[in-house]
């Protein structure tokens, strides 16, 4: 036939089905955290800055004032690992009770 070079997709992905992957999103909510050493920031800012191109609507980027993913912001999470107060474990820290041996 005439024009038969292209298959036809007839009642392909019909009646609502879902084709394709997407995630509902709240206004404010952290759409990813990067960690890393203070010698990366401009690698990771300029990654991150291409990267939110790939998403609807205005992303910011934001440097937190946080060591890492820990809730201690950069200068107490110091002191308090000099002091023995904290214990690196992974991503995140042990915290001391200075109730009997840290495990």
């Amino acid at each position: 036939c005439a024009g038969a070079d292209r298959l036809s997709s007839g009642m392909r992905h019909s009646y609502g089905k879902p084709i394709g992957v997407a995630a509902r999103v709240d206004i404010g909510q952290v759409l990813l955290s990067v960690r890393g050493k203070d010698a990366s920031e401009p690698h990771i800012i300029e990654a991150i800055r291409r990267g939110k191109f790939k998403f609807a609507g205005r992303q910011k980027i934001l440097k937190s004032l946080k060591w890492g993913f820990t809730k201690y912001e950069r200068e107490d999470y110091v002191r308090m690992r000099k002091n023995g107060e904290l214990a690196a474990d992974g991503n995140i820290v042990k915290v001391h009770n200075r109730r009997g041996a840290m495990e």
